[in-house]
């Protein structure tokens, strides 16, 4: 008998993977070196402080994420480094940022909680690199075997992408399981929070630069953790609209409306330019029974999943400001997709 890969298995069904990235408010990232056990904090190095707080946040249903994350040097060095992402509200380029260098992980729970309580530690180090972007790669093989086989060998190939690009604020991690094995290899870019999956070397080159044509993110781009998950779908019809210019927008998205089986939602997408000016499209999206799928979802599944997907069946310009391009007056159409 052959063995399963559920990665082979979603890209040979030709899955669509937009709206498979995750929403969560807050992302903890705590440096540990690997190996890490199928739970990630259960391994070896996690103390049990570390674990008693995640099952305190945890009962208390708190939306915080927490990840482990190495990098080459992580089984070397003499301290810890602790981010923090939360998300901005209302309309943002993401989540911001804050970055602690601890001297061991033991001290990350007690920084946690006081973090917690908005009491701003002194080892807070975000004004020194609030301009460097942490790229996540989920390498986390005891979880699901496709995030060795594909994000291992990824891994190795993003560091040297970013070494020979000389991208001196770009920082690649190794980081446990974030979701969507099937997608391997798969990353997390902040503090954007935008996923990917999928990836190759040059897609991942021009994920990094911002630059080449676009229209490859139709079979990258997961999503944006800052927008419900059947929205992000239009977000990538506005990234093909707009181009590269769009990942300088602030932007903000939420549903207005949808019936009761959630096979057609009206949705509401704001952003703002960089000059100040701000817009407004709303959309209609339906559920598309043609790439809606069944899948295992892991390579460890049992039986499959519905992998439901939405499309874009129209959008158009909603906000009282005139349009000011040819781009935004063609919006006012409405556009069919299905």
């Amino acid at each position: 008998m052959d063995t399963f890969f559920c990665a082979d298995h979603s890209r040979e069904a030709g899955e669509d993977i937009i709206g498979s990235a995750c929403t969560h408010q807050t992302y903890i990232l705590v440096e540990c070196p690997p190996p890490w056990t199928s739970e990630a904090f259960q391994s070896r190095w996690v103390p049990e402080n570390l674990r008693i707080l995640i099952k305190e946040i945890k009962r208390n249903k708190l939306p915080i994420r927490f990840l482990l994350v190495a990098n080459n040097l992580s089984h070397k060095v003499e301290q810890t480094t602790l981010l923090i992402y939360q998300r901005k509200q209302g309309l943002s380029h993401g989540y911001r940022k804050q970055e602690f260098q601890l001297k061991n992980i033991e001290q990350v729970a007690a920084v946690v909680r006081k973090w917690l309580r908005g009491d701003f530690s002194d080892y807070n180090i975000d004004a020194q690199t609030s301009t460097t972007r942490d790229i996540l790669i989920c390498t986390h093989g005891s979880h699901d075997k496709c995030c060795a086989r594909y994000g291992n060998p990824f891994h190795f190939y993003a560091t040297s992408i970013i070494s020979n690009l000389e991208l001196d604020n770009v920082r690649v991690w190794k980081s446990s399981h974030f979701g969507g094995h099937r997608f391997a290899p798969t990353a997390i870019d902040f503090p954007d929070g935008r996923y990917y999956g999928g990836l190759e070397q040059e897609s991942f080159q021009s994920i990094l630069t911002r630059s080449g044509d676009i229209t490859f993110l139709k079979k990258v781009y997961r999503g944006w953790g800052i927008l419900p998950n059947s929205i992000q779908v239009l977000e990538r019809e506005l990234i093909f609209r707009y181009g590269w210019d769009w990942f300088n927008y602030k932007v903000s998205g939420e549903i207005i409306n949808q019936n009761l089986d959630k096979n057609i939602i009206l949705a509401e997408l704001n952003f703002e330019k960089p000059d100040g000016s701000q817009y407004c499209y709303q959309a209609k999206l339906v559920k598309d029974e043609t790439k809606t799928l069944k899948l295992k979802g892991s390579c460890n599944a049992t039986q499959e999943s519905v992998c439901t997907k939405y499309a874009v069946d129209s959008f158009w310009l909603a906000s009282n400001q005139p349009a000011t391009s040819s781009q935004e007056s063609e919006a006012l159409l409405s556009v069919k997709y299905i």
